[in-house]
């Protein structure tokens, strides 16, 4: 019976692991999307929201 909850313990403690590698590769795959812009498409589109939201105080 010892030897069952101890299998219980890894098996959660393999789970939780499993959802930390998974949030990483989640992160980092998003951080390689973010890094694809250049600095002045990243610029265009800033500008581009502040005209948005500067339009849109009247």
């Amino acid at each position: 019976m010892a030897k069952r909850r101890i299998a219980w313990w890894k098996l959660l403690g393999l789970a939780g692991a499993a959802g930390v590698a998974a949030g990483g590769v989640l992160v980092a795959r998003n951080e390689r999307q973010r890094r694809a812009y250049t600095p002045d498409q990243i610029r265009d589109r800033l500008h581009r929201r502040l005209d948005e939201l500067e339009g849109h105080e009247d």
